[in-house]
């Protein structure tokens, strides 16, 4: 009898200390109050992953995720600053302190949910192979012996990884700072298909005016979400609210509509 009222005891203390752990966390997390008195929101953004953050011929720095997150920041009554990163030291850039999120077209992996606290998925992309046209290439089995070219640190990379077999088939694998430089390179001749996010290559390529075509076969579906640090839920609660009060007023559709032509968000007021 007493072992079984000890037990009742300690697991009554062990509910307490948790609860009471909790209230801390909840009560010390100062991050949308800090950022909210700082006026400033500093999106951390790889600027050339078009239409997502992109700069324009003015070098001013656009996209459906600036406007997104720009909508975002008029709702927390703070100014939006867009930081470009090194993409293959975004967590450490975060980590730092020295951008508040990372909003650009990130995919949500495992890796990335056990590191950095994710917002709602707001976008759905593949991983889809870009090749020339006159290269005549329909397939995964076409690019056997064939040189790939991806952006370092990206969710194509992590796709890459997890498709052994493929990969296993590949002459050779080269990494580049972005996708842009990796296209062109492309159009060079100097790899013979690019691993990219299908917004980017359907955005990009008409734009650009590249005789390519995508690959039916995808490696990867995923979702795109915005990044904090993992205890900045105060943070990243008012952003998940904010970007739910915009599906059901219709900023996203708008914006939706602006950068792809039609729907193409996935938040819903069931996400909540």
């Amino acid at each position: 009898m007493k072992k079984k009222l000890f037990s009742l005891l300690l697991v009554s203390l062990m509910l307490v200390g948790a609860m009471a752990h909790h209230a801390f966390a909840e009560e010390s997390d100062t991050s949308l109050a800090d950022l909210q008195s700082r006026g400033e929101f500093v999106l951390g953004l790889d600027a050339s992953f078009p239409p997502m953050g992109f700069a324009d011929d003015n070098g001013n720095i656009i996209g459906y995720d600036i406007d997104l997150a720009s909508a975002v920041c008029e709702k927390l009554g703070v100014t939006l600053r867009c930081q470009p990163i090194d993409w293959d030291a975004k967590q450490m850039e975060l980590d730092s302190g020295a951008i508040d999120c990372i909003w650009n077209g990130m995919s949500v992996t495992p890796e990335r949910e056990e590191s950095m606290r994710l917002s709602l998925p707001y976008l759905k992309n593949n991983q889809v192979l870009v090749v020339r046209k006159s290269d005549g290439f329909s397939s995964l089995a076409d690019l056997a012996g064939k040189n790939l070219g991806l952006q370092a640190g990206s969710s194509a990379e992590d796709a890459l990884n997890a498709a052994a077999d493929f990969m296993a088939t590949l002459g050779a694998v080269l990494p580049y700072e972005d996708n842009t430089t990796a296209l062109l390179d492309l159009d060079n001749g100097n790899v013979d298909a690019v691993l990219v996010d299908s917004v980017v290559a359907e955005y990009y390529i008409p734009v650009m005016g590249y005789d390519f075509v995508i690959l039916e076969e995808t490696l990867a579906g995923e979702e795109y979400a915005v990044g904090f640090r993992k205890a900045d839920n105060a943070l990243a609660d008012a952003v998940n609210a904010a970007l739910l009060e915009m599906a059901e007023d219709g900023t996203i559709e708008a914006l939706d509509q602006k950068w792809f032509g039609g729907s193409a968000s996935i938040i819903d007021a069931e996400q909540e």
